[in-house]
């Protein structure tokens, strides 16, 4: 997988794609991106600047961070459950 570019490459990719001065391919393959990566960019700058429907970069940001937190409170939820029940069989006296 190549590396990802900086944010102010893709913004000026953009950019010099809108202005349409050469075909997107001639650009992508001068800036040494695959064409559907920079079209692929223009969609994500399209949606985030409100021409197009769909999820903006910050949604997905925060979309991200709530599902990170969701795992780890559910983690947090199984230890206690585990910890309560260990706990639990040492307080409570054996039924015999």
């Amino acid at each position: 997988m190549p590396a990802a570019k900086p944010p102010e490459f893709r913004r000026r990719a953009v950019e010099l794609a809108r202005q349409r001065e050469k075909p997107i391919a001639e650009i992508a393959h001068d800036l040494g991106i695959a064409e559907s990566c920079l079209r692929r960019w223009m969609k994500l700058d399209d949606v985030d600047a409100g021409r197009s429907d769909g999820t903006t970069s910050d949604e997905r940001a925060e979309l991200v961070r709530l599902r990170r937190e969701l795992r780890v409170a559910k983690m947090e939820i199984e230890i206690l459950k585990r910890a309560s029940a260990y706990f639990a069989r040492e307080v409570l006296p054996d039924p015999k």
